[in-house]
């Protein structure tokens, strides 16, 4: 007689239950360390840093690279492009922008641009601003919304700047200044506010006159370029000429110069001789005559070709002559 076990299907319920119920709970915990693992790694990117929260209180910033946090929400990071170079665009914008804080809305362009000058002129003025985040802290707790804060704070800035100057120094001479003054400007303000930024750059693009006088305001820049080029053809020819006139000038002086000098110096000579030759007449008058006819005889014969030379008490009779240059010849009497 076989034994036969009598199994009641409550019971194999409730038994399956238990089973169950006890092996999820190894389960669950396996499956929780792996989420608190994979929760608790994160990476921060090389061009930014990342804010700490625990707790929702401020806990530190790291730096790029592979880090590690408190999972179950108890550590939150943010992550804030602290290296990247951002920019914000006024009166225009660039397609493509991947910032959307980078320029208004197309609508909203004509009114940044348009400005009032010191002297009471309209101009159209067109900016960037180049920015970064250098206080990641400030940059998320301080001010609600930096971005459009700056926005902002950089329209009130260039209006004050350009307010201050002349319609012909905002297109002409002053774009360097206005550069200059809003840059430092805006950065003063950027820091009283704790927004978090330096300003890298101020940069004037295009600033034009209102467009219902932009042609004659081209006429008369057109003009102005005009007269600067005839300045400019005009002075090199004066520093091509005259310069060169001066150095012909200085020359003829010093050839004057030199002349005069040597005259005087000449004459001096002449005299001093005279004196000499004067002196020495005195001493020995017919010394000197006679030296001084020698003298005189030995610079003038030698010019001479033919030379004929007649004792002063001979007749004036013809005198046979001697090869003179090469030839034979006879004086022939004077008739």
């Amino acid at each position: 007689m076989k034994n036969v076990v009598d199994i009641n299907p409550g019971s194999a319920s409730e038994l399956l239950s238990k089973i169950a119920r006890f092996g999820f709970i190894p389960v669950a915990i396996i499956l929780l360390g792996i989420i608190a693992i994979f929760s608790s790694i994160y990476t921060v990117p090389a061009n930014s840093n990342a804010v700490i929260l625990r707790f929702g209180k401020f806990h530190g910033i790291v730096d790029r690279g592979l880090h590690f946090k408190l999972p179950f929400g108890i550590d939150q990071t943010y992550v804030v492009p602290v290296r990247r170079q951002l920019k914000m665009e006024f009166g225009f914008g660039t397609a493509g922008a991947t910032n959307e804080y980078q320029f208004a809305p197309r609508a909203i362009q004509e009114e940044e641009m348009s400005m009032i000058t010191g002297d009471r002129n309209a101009a159209l003025v067109e900016w960037v601003v180049q920015y970064r985040i250098d206080d990641a802290r400030e940059y998320l707790f301080k001010v609600r919304n930096p971005e459009m804060t700056l926005r902002d704070a950089s329209e009130s800035v260039m209006r004050e700047v350009v307010g201050d100057r002349t319609v012909d120094e905002v297109i002409t001479i002053g774009r360097q200044g206005i550069e200059i003054e809003a840059l430092e400007k805006l950065q003063a303000l950027a820091d009283a506010y704790g927004l978090g930024f330096g300003i890298n750059q101020v940069q004037l693009k295009n600033i034009n006159p209102p467009r219902a006088v932009q042609a004659s305001f081209n006429e008369v820049n057109e003009a102005q370029q005009e007269r600067d080029q005839m300045v400019n053809i005009a002075k090199g020819e004066y520093n091509k000429k005259v310069p060169r006139t001066s150095g012909v000038a200085d020359q003829k002086i010093a050839e004057a110069e030199g002349q005069a000098t040597q005259r005087i110096n000449e004459a001096t000579g002449d005299a001093e001789r005279f004196l000499a030759l004067f002196e020495a007449y005195q001493r020995a008058p017919d010394v000197t005559r006679e030296r001084l006819y020698l003298e005189r005889m030995q610079e003038v014969l030698p010019g001479i070709k033919s030379k004929i030379i007649m004792d002063g008490d001979a007749s004036n009779s013809p005198l046979p002559l001697l090869h003179l240059n090469g030839e034979s010849t006879q004086l022939k009497a004077r008739q």
